[in-house]
């Protein structure tokens, strides 16, 4: 199986819902970090990729049909060479409504390691604050011009990367006509999936 969609979608931007759109269009199983959660393989993986070693992107995605979300919108261009006949996605976000998420969702999710015993939940902490808070944000997650400066600069790089006709730029609350359009298949007689909430997501995580 080789990826079908590559998503250059970070997270607090509608990932999980086009997660589970996609695979109900048939692009699934769809990677996103609840993978690495679910399946106790992928985290060797993407440990590996923050200590700066390689992987063989098809094997990291044996089995998966599209991605979307961290960890691997960190490394969507290198996961786009490896599979360039697929299309790309960018969801998107007003940078400063995705800030106000990130600082009650991704962010204390990730600091909360320090008071985690020793095992997989405290690994994936520890592998997502070093992929995404210290090497995507450079530490400063929590400062607003920095963050969302980080995140246009991010969008514009996509948009520049990927010609004309390869990109969707997504807001999930468009719906599944701009998507299914794109990606040439039937709209489904069901409502679009809009789930992860910040309230959904802490109480998930038991933030308070």
């Amino acid at each position: 199986m080789s990826l079908a969609v590559v998503g250059a979608c970070i997270g607090r931007t509608g990932t999980n819902s086009l997660k589970l759109a996609l695979e109900r269009l048939g692009f699934g199983p769809c990677h996103h970090m609840f993978e690495v959660a679910s399946n106790p393989d992928q985290l060797p993986y993407w440990e590996a990729l923050a200590r700066g070693e390689s992987v063989d992107w098809r094997e990291v995605f044996a089995g998966y049909k599209a991605c979307v979300d961290w960890p691997s919108a960190r490394f969507w261009r290198e996961i786009w060479e490896v599979f360039p006949d697929a299309p790309v996605i960018l969801t998107l976000r007003d940078p400063e409504s995705w800030f106000a998420s990130v600082q009650k969702t991704i962010l204390p999710s990730m600091r909360s390691q320090v008071d985690m015993e020793d095992g997989p939940q405290r690994r994936r902490s520890a592998m997502a604050h070093a992929l995404i808070a210290e090497q995507t944000f450079a530490g400063r997650m929590d400062d607003f011009d920095h963050a969302t400066g980080v995140y246009r600069n991010y969008v514009e790089d996509v948009r520049r990367t990927v010609p004309a006709g390869r990109l969707l730029e997504f807001d999930v609350k468009q719906g599944w006509e701009p998507l299914c359009a794109f990606l040439g298949v039937a709209v489904p007689e069901e409502p679009f999936p809009l789930t992860n909430t910040t309230e959904q997501f802490r109480n998930r995580r038991g933030l308070d």
